[in-house]
């Protein structure tokens, strides 16, 4: 299988940091976004960001700027479909995603997401960690998706779906495990901020 190309998704609200563009706030010697590029780069054959709005406030970025096809904020399916659509044009067969407020998850993410799918017809797994309730906790923005089913993705969102797991389950995705929980800690509120500064 070709390497996958990288999307991080960055086209929710947050609403819980008072709006704006959690992945430009700062973090140790950069930003949050900056963290996860430095995370996801070296994993991938290229790299673009999911983002709505005005595209050159990531300019300095150098990185294509793609902003969700499907109107309303419909989550991070839309995300994930925009960076596919991106990814066919690329000639590329999958991507992996990541969350733009999620700044330490593991550097062995991609590599991980790709034996989970060894063997299916259409790559697709979801990043996913211990939990004592349920066996497992998924993370949802973490994932190797196939640009071979795009179409249905899309037709899915088109039909109101906003929920990952329920498409992935559609398609019988698997989940790579990954032992540490901390990895995938987000950063929602300033509190998460401020703990997320004395992780860096």
């Amino acid at each position: 299988m070709k390497q996958p190309l990288g999307v991080i998704l960055a086209g929710g609200q947050a609403t819980r940091m008072g709006g704006g563009d959690k992945g430009l706030l700062p973090l140790g010697q950069g930003t949050l976004l900056s963290s996860v590029i430095d995370r996801l780069e070296p994993q991938v054959s290229g790299l673009a960001l999911n983002a709505n709005g005005d595209p050159t406030r990531f300019a300095d970025l150098n990185l294509p700027v793609l902003p969700d096809s499907i109107e309303g904020f419909a989550g991070p399916l839309a995300g994930v479909l925009a960076g596919l659509d991106w990814a066919a044009e690329q000639g590329a067969d999958t991507i992996v995603t990541a969350a733009a407020d999620t700044p330490f998850f593991p550097c062995d993410l991609v590599p991980r997401l790709l034996l989970a799918a060894d063997g299916m017809a259409h790559p697709l797994a979801l990043a996913a960690t211990p939990d004592a309730r349920r066996g497992s906790a998924r993370h949802p923005t973490f994932g190797l998706w196939p640009v071979a089913l795009r179409d249905d993705l899309r037709a899915a969102l088109q039909g109101g779906l906003r929920k990952v797991v329920l498409w992935t389950e559609q398609h019988d995705g698997r989940e790579a495990v990954f032992p540490d929980e901390a990895a995938f800690f987000n950063v929602n509120t300033p509190e998460d901020l401020a703990k997320a500064e004395a992780m860096a």
